[in-house]
């Protein structure tokens, strides 16, 4: 697979875990998301790992010459300029599926945050799905995948779980991690 041969052996990059199988829905949260770079290698990771993930985008990616590639790859436009519920829209994708898996970034952007946007965790508990979380590690290139981790009823706890498995993650900018 091409795929594999430029992410393992001309990129370098290595993938620690796997990504569950025998889950068939799962909200997967990719950080951190610090460059243009970070979409690549995460497209390059999920064709390694053989799985069908989807990914949502910024309605501009998905216009002009280049809009085609973005829905091959499995992506879908999102309009962050209208207030819409974005949240209960993928709840019900979810719900319409017997298998759908999602990456999302949990920052929202590639700029800096002060926090992460909670979008993800309102999906997996909508959805009643568990979030998996994949490392976009320039420092060590790899990509590690976690368990999948079952939302709680404290989102402060679910939350400092998260962070805790990127505390060491650098990304390729890491001054915006």
């Amino acid at each position: 697979m091409i795929s594999k041969f430029i992410f393992k052996h001309i990129l370098g990059w290595k993938i620690v875990n796997d990504f569950p199988r025998s889950i068939k829905k799962y909200v997967v949260i990719a950080a951190p998301h610090t460059s243009w770079q970070d979409f690549p290698i995460g497209i390059l990771a999920r064709n390694t790992a053989k799985i069908k993930i989807n990914f949502i985008g910024k309605d501009s990616l998905f216009k002009g010459p280049f809009g085609f590639i973005f829905r091959s790859l499995g992506g879908t436009p999102v309009d962050r300029s209208k207030s819409n519920n974005l949240v209960d829209a993928i709840v019900n994708v979810f719900n319409s599926k017997e298998e759908f898996r999602l990456a999302l970034s949990p920052e929202g952007t590639r700029k800096k945050v002060e926090k992460w946007k909670t979008g993800f965790y309102y999906i997996a508990r909508g959805a009643n799905v568990p979030v998996v979380m994949a490392t976009l590690d320039f420092g060590k290139k790899q990509v590690k995948i976690s368990d999948p981790y079952y939302i709680t009823d404290d989102k402060e706890k679910d939350f400092e779980h998260f962070q805790y498995f990127y505390k060491d993650v650098k990304g390729k900018k890491p001054e915006l991690f």
